[in-house]
């Protein structure tokens, strides 16, 4: 395989800066959920963008926050992790909010890794703010992380965002790059339906229930013309949250399958059949066995000494 410019970038943050949002963005297609809510990506997962000159792989990661559950937690890590033996790391923070607080802690992360690859600092949703505030953006930030690059953009609008790209490009090393022209993640599709319809419940759901959803794909079969079908498995984590998803009648159920088939449909390029049903699993988001068993990497405790 030639080489050419290719490198791994971890893109962190707090919540609902527009981690995923760019992510698509860049690849010019939906791999990550996207919704307004915070938290909406809970796994670390690859964006692929390939071309004749350069690879860039892009490492989609939860939001850092503090946590109030053992998901949290894990959550935190995943990003944590995703600082390590990468090329770039690229720092979205919010033009409209920051420096916040979670932003001072990152920051106070950062300052603690050694051996910490060459950090961006991307000040996103530019568009929500006068022009006359990004200078003052800019200068906060360089305050707060003065070995930083940084580059006011928006995601959504594109602006500032090919200068962002032409500067994670040219920090690339030559290599050999690691992943095949057309892959664009690593996720498997049965992984990104099970996120899409994660996605559709958080559109659509009153914000007590959304958070405590988890989505398993049971099945997942190819039908030749006539598509895929899909079943799958909506966690909550009490009575009274399974009884809003369903909703009256079964109306909120199919509105979130119908949204869900929808997009899935139209990142796999075929006609899906869904099928939900919705099961509770008690408090599982601090349930470290239930974690375990939907796919969370939560390490045992280790044991003292006495």
């Amino acid at each position: 395989m030639t080489e050419k410019k290719s490198g791994f970038i971890s893109i962190i943050g707090h919540p609902n800066v527009g981690k995923s949002t760019l992510v698509n963005a860049f690849l010019g297609q939906k791999i990550a959920a996207v919704t307004p809510k915070a938290q909406t990506t809970r796994r670390r997962q690859m964006g692929i963008l390939t071309n004749e000159e350069y690879q860039l792989v892009f490492l989609d990661t939860p939001g850092i926050h503090s946590p109030r559950h053992k998901l949290g937690e894990f959550l935190n890590q995943e990003a944590e992790d995703a600082m390590q033996s990468v090329d770039v790391i690229l720092w979205l923070v919010d033009a409209a909010e920051g420096p916040t607080d979670d932003d001072k802690r990152i920051a106070a992360t950062l300052a603690q890794i050694k051996k910490r690859a060459p950090l961006f600092v991307g000040i996103n949703k530019v568009d929500l703010i006068s022009p006359d505030h990004i200078p003052l953006k800019i200068a906060a930030y360089a305050e707060l992380v003065t070995d930083a690059e940084i580059f006011p953009f928006s995601a959504t609008r594109g602006e500032g965002r090919n200068e962002l790209l032409d500067a994670l490009i040219a920090k690339m090393p030559m290599r050999e790059p690691e992943f095949d022209d057309g892959q664009v993640t690593d996720f498997y599709e049965r992984e990104i339906a099970a996120e899409l319809v994660r996605e559709a419940c958080l559109i659509h759901l009153r914000n007590e229930v959304p958070h405590g959803v988890n989505v398993r794909i049971d099945e997942f079969v190819e039908r030749g013309e006539k598509g895929a079908h899909i079943s799958a498995t909506v966690f909550v984590e009490r009575d009274s949250q399974k009884g809003i998803m369903i909703g009256e009648g079964g109306g909120m159920l199919k509105k979130i399958g119908t949204t869900a088939r929808q997009e899935i449909e139209s990142m796999s390029g075929r006609k899906v059949f869904l099928e939900l049903r919705v099961k509770v699993e008690k408090d599982w988001r601090d349930d470290e066995s239930a974690l375990r068993r939907f796919g969370y990497k939560i390490e045992p405790k280790k044991k003292t000494k006495k």
